[in-house]
């Protein structure tokens, strides 16, 4: 993350005209037009089964029980991080989220990370659309703070799952029968906050540029996602099946319907700007990196262990043999 927002940093004021793009594309060889794998439009309806109160109330006793072992002194919190908390990728570090703005936290979350003053203590129970969590204060700096935590999600039954996935197949049968359109059944009923007030249609973000765009190659689609739309037919509606949902890691159940298909094909600028226009900006941006390293190169010195000296270096330059 420390190196994105750098080269972001660095390459965020880069602007790119069409007549830049236009120029760029037009003296390239035939075998050098890029190719445009293929691309499609998916809609999505999904339903977050509901869960039992007695497994919310299983998962809130385990994280009492934790905030017990902390504060007693039997056991550190990052202990019990790496054992337990369902977050993977902050457990591994002891449950360390480090240092972010309140904007970068699920609300719920940051009132309770920002109220926290003394870093032996264990918050209260904290809700948010991951999961629940217990939070410990590492350190504050102005407007971040630095926490640690332990995220527990309650599990969902067999049976709730079915009944959703039921429920969902009998939308898709209703939708097949022309009783109401997909796009309306995703308004009222898809408990997918990002894609419902938008009939449904999924969203890709660009990660270098953050242009979104409602077009995914198939590799881009979540892979749950993938495997149903890859044996469609434009204007199908899929049947019901699970997935992980990958902002908040919750099982739910989904149906699908495939909207458009772009089949590959050589870029042109008519069909495919957007495409080009990154590759463009990719290249600038690349130009842009290659310089200022070369540039921090002549007065920034680092230590290369001995059994590394011999390697090649994408930029030579950073051994000196006097």
């Amino acid at each position: 993350m420390t190196v994105q927002k750098m080269q972001q940093k660095l390459v965020g004021e880069i602007k790119i005209t069409p007549a830049e793009v236009r120029r760029y594309f037009k003296d390239l060889p035939q075998d050098s037009i890029p190719y445009i794998p293929t691309q499609v439009e998916v809609q999505i309806i999904t339903l977050q089964p509901k869960i039992p109160i007695a497994e919310i109330e299983n998962v809130k006793r385990k994280l009492r029980e934790y905030t017990d072992r902390v504060t007693k002194g039997e056991i550190d919190f990052s202990t019990l991080a790496r054992l337990y908390s369902e977050d993977k990728a902050s457990a591994i570090k002891g449950g360390e989220l480090d240092f972010m703005g309140r904007g970068m936290l699920d609300p719920a979350y940051a009132n309770v990370a920002f109220s926290l003053q003394d870093p032996k203590k264990v918050s209260k129970i904290v809700e948010s659309e991951f999961g629940y969590h217990i939070i410990q204060l590492v350190e504050k700096r102005g407007d971040r703070v630095n926490t640690r935590h332990i995220l527990l999600r309650p599990k969902v039954s067999e049976q709730e799952l079915m009944e959703a996935c039921g429920r969902l197949d009998s939308i898709a049968d209703d939708v097949r029968k022309n009783k109401f359109t997909f796009d309306e059944a995703a308004s009222v009923i898809s408990h997918d906050k990002d894609t419902r007030n938008n009939h449904g249609i999924m969203v890709n973000t660009n990660q270098h540029s953050g242009i979104t765009t409602s077009k995914f190659e198939m590799q881009d689609l979540p892979q749950d996602v993938a495997k149903v739309v890859d044996k469609m037919n434009v204007g199908e509606v899929s049947k019901a099946f699970t997935m992980i949902n990958e902002k908040d890691g919750k099982e739910v159940c989904a149906i699908v319907k495939l909207k458009t298909r772009i089949n590959g094909h050589k870029a042109t600028i008519a069909e495919d700007y957007q495409n080009l226009k990154e590759i463009v900006m990719d290249k600038r941006r690349d130009e842009m990196l290659h310089k200022w390293i070369l540039n921090k190169q002549k007065h920034t010195y680092v230590r290369i262990n001995e059994n590394w000296q011999k390697c090649d270096f994408k930029y030579p330059g950073w051994v000196k043999n006097d």
